[in-house]
């Protein structure tokens, strides 16, 4: 059970928190509970709303995203966002059973990927600082400084929501998948 109440629906939700709910029901076809629980602060919500849309348009690839935020949610024990990023990485990027594997592990089945997935792993084992060559291999991959850049912000910004689940005990409204790490 959360730690704080959630609204259990967008009218229940702060004022202003409502047209951005609205607009996550429009785009998922439902409001997730982190949604939810993140609306008790309209400028919290705004504020991951407005980064997750800005960095949605980046240069990485839906499914490297995903696969970027289940290694990280592996990394951080948040079995809510690797709960919802199981879902999302089977249902929206169509990962399979083998690369959700892998990405938990810090991995990926697509060489490409891999070097990003592994470095992002790296990056949230290591709270950044990652050696020379960490940054390297990922370059070596094919990885400009900009898509490297947005591999960091993935990282920070599935580690925030990885924090907020985590500190707030969401309640777990996808098929439930237990992070190993803690």
């Amino acid at each position: 059970m959360s730690r704080i109440p959630t609204p259990a629906t967008i009218a229940e939700a702060p004022e202003k928190s409502r047209p951005l709910l609205e607009a996550v029901n429009s785009q998922v076809g439902f409001v997730p509970n982190m949604f939810r629980l993140i609306s008790t602060s309209p400028q919290a919500l705004e504020g991951y709303l407005g980064l997750s849309g800005a960095i949605g348009k980046g240069a990485l690839p839906a499914a490297t995203r995903e696969r970027i935020a289940l290694a990280v949610a592996e990394v951080n024990g948040c079995s809510y966002c690797l709960s919802a990023h199981t879902h999302f990485g089977r249902n929206a990027a169509h990962l399979d059973d083998a690369e959700i594997t892998a990405n938990r592990s810090g991995r990926s089945n697509d060489p490409k990927a891999d070097a990003a997935v592994s470095f992002a792993a790296k990056v949230a084992r290591a709270r950044g600082h990652v050696a020379e060559a960490d940054l390297s291999a990922v370059r070596l991959a094919g990885y400009t400084d900009a898509q490297v850049i947005e591999i960091v912000l993935h990282v920070a910004l599935n580690t925030w929501t990885n924090y907020v689940n985590e500190v707030f005990k969401t309640d777990i409204d996808f098929p439930v998948v237990e992070a190993r790490a803690a």
